[in-house]
């Protein structure tokens, strides 16, 4: 498949996308709505197809890479779902401890693209671990739209506990120096937002435009924050401004940036949301700031 830049597609159109991927609009109203911005050929649904993620574009560090080494492994969860699982990534050869990074995915479970990105820390010197909360309903589907019912369906507080669950498991392992950080994108950004809130002992978060949490929790954030948010995401920086006055108030150290003239899964190297200049350069921000962090 070709790969389209956003900037090929009517702003409109784009963002009816982000409404039907995150359940705010169905298949058929995003069909209805954005015909009327069809070109020649270039219809609705084949707009919606072309906006859909193709795997085989994210794979920056194979599968088989010999300077790692990768396993999916299963995990207690008692007072969420019982039995989780996700993927670990590590360095092949790694001269002692290291510091790990818990990686949270989006609405739509472990999909490849949070795989690669294990596997992008684990080339960084890390021991990366990407939990997969669509396990107790049988992982991932390879499916994004099924992803995105079975998340719908889940109890968020199961789901929450399955999460929380996999940080406490990345950060006992023997490997592990217990200095750990978090990552995630969307869904994962709001998990990283809330993980900061409820471990005090996180190292460090870096949320990718994920919804903020309650002004009242804030206080209880001990790590640094590293947050991105996407210029064009009107329906997540809403909620910047009371984040950023209750992060001031209660002297929360935080670095945001905002990348201007990008779109909500920016990072995301599968789909014409992609923006290569931003995802490189907030990926280098969060390298950097994981380095200061979890290296001390």
């Amino acid at each position: 498949m070709e790969r389209r830049q956003a900037s090929e597609y009517p702003p409109e159109v784009m963002k009816l996308f982000d409404g039907y991927v995150h359940g705010g609009i169905t298949r058929r109203e995003f069909l209805d709505r954005a015909g009327k911005y069809a070109v020649g050929g270039f219809g609705a649904a084949a707009m919606l197809e072309s906006l859909q993620p193709n795997f085989a574009w994210a794979e920056q560090v194979k599968k088989d890479d010999a300077r790692i080494k990768t396993a999916y492994m299963e995990y207690d969860s008692a007072s969420g779902s019982g039995k989780m699982r996700g993927y670990m990534a590590q360095p092949a050869k790694a001269a002692g401890k290291l510091p790990a990074v818990l990686v949270i995915h989006e609405n739509r479970g472990l999909n490849p693209y949070i795989e690669d990105v294990a596997r992008r820390l684990a080339l960084a010197n890390y021991v990366a671990f990407a939990p997969d909360a669509l396990f107790p309903q049988g992982g991932y589907p390879g499916d994004e739209d099924k992803g995105r019912a079975m998340f719908a369906a889940q109890d968020a507080k199961k789901r929450s506990e399955d999460l929380y669950n996999g940080a406490l498991f990345l950060k006992s392992r023997p490997e592990v120096t217990g200095k750990m950080g978090v990552v995630g994108f969307c869904f994962g950004g709001s998990v990283s937002n809330a993980l900061a809130v409820r471990m005090p002992d996180l190292a460090a978060a870096v949320p990718y435009y994920g919804s903020q949490p309650a002004a009242a929790d804030v206080a209880k954030i001990k790590a640094p924050l590293m947050i991105h948010y996407a210029g064009l995401d009107e329906r997540i920086n809403a909620g910047w401004p009371a984040y950023e006055e209750a992060l001031k108030a209660n002297k929360v150290r935080y670095t945001m940036h905002m990348y201007d003239n990008v779109n909500h899964g920016f990072h995301n190297d599968t789909t014409p949301r992609f923006d290569e200049a931003a995802a490189k350069l907030s990926w280098q921000r969060t390298l950097d700031f994981f380095n200061q962090h979890l290296r001390g």
